[in-house]
């Protein structure tokens, strides 16, 4: 057999068993049956919300962050959900738990006797006095954070403010900017919960 035809014959011979071995494996398993009563995992990775949307304007001043338990983590993850039963967007539970951080460190504070800042309570340190529910509603997070939100919506253009010039509009506080020391980290908390 000449040289040139023994080589295109191996080569040929090559072809088709580098093909069977890589298709037979494939076909034989497209033979096996499918099973459709057992469960199938997909794993689904939700996507984390646009810091864009978060945190537009960017944070303004220096930043403070504390190591938060479960009960705070809990009220924190109160406040989203309540934000999303209002129908608002992520930028609105972060300028919700920024407040709740400066208030009470998402604490549900109750009557803190001689330490208590007039009638104040809850995680937004609202005041029965002021026209924000009984104690028990606003010691209740998502009562508190649905009242906190409908007086952000009131607020006109509060989607385009920064935080802090938001939640005192709200919030009259003695202190205007101390809520933009929280917005970094109250961006973190909907971020990792928005879709939890």
């Amino acid at each position: 057999m000449n040289t040139m035809l023994r080589k295109s014959v191996l080569g040929i011979a090559g072809l088709a068993f580098t093909g069977g071995v890589f298709a037979g494996p494939v076909a034989a398993h497209a033979a096996e049956p499918v099973d459709s009563t057992k469960p199938v995992a997909v794993a689904v990775q939700a996507d984390k919300p646009d810091t864009g949307k978060l945190i537009p304007h960017g944070v303004q001043g220096a930043q403070s962050k504390i190591t938060l338990n479960d009960e705070q983590t809990a009220n924190a993850k109160a406040i989203i959900a309540a934000t999303k039963k209002a129908g608002l967007p992520e930028r609105a539970a972060v300028i919700s738990i920024a407040t709740s951080l400066q208030e009470s460190k998402l604490e549900n504070l109750g009557h803190l006797g001689d330490k208590n800042d007039h009638d104040s309570l809850g995680l937004f340190q609202q005041r029965p006095s002021s026209g924000w529910g009984t104690p028990e509603q606003i010691t209740d997070p998502e009562y508190a954070t649905l009242a906190f939100e409908k007086g952000l919506k009131q607020v006109d253009g509060w989607q385009d403010m920064p935080l802090t010039e938001a939640a005192q509009t709200v919030q009259v506080s003695a202190y205007p900017d101390a809520y933009a020391q929280w917005e970094q980290q109250a961006a973190d908390i909907v971020a990792q919960y928005w879709n939890s």
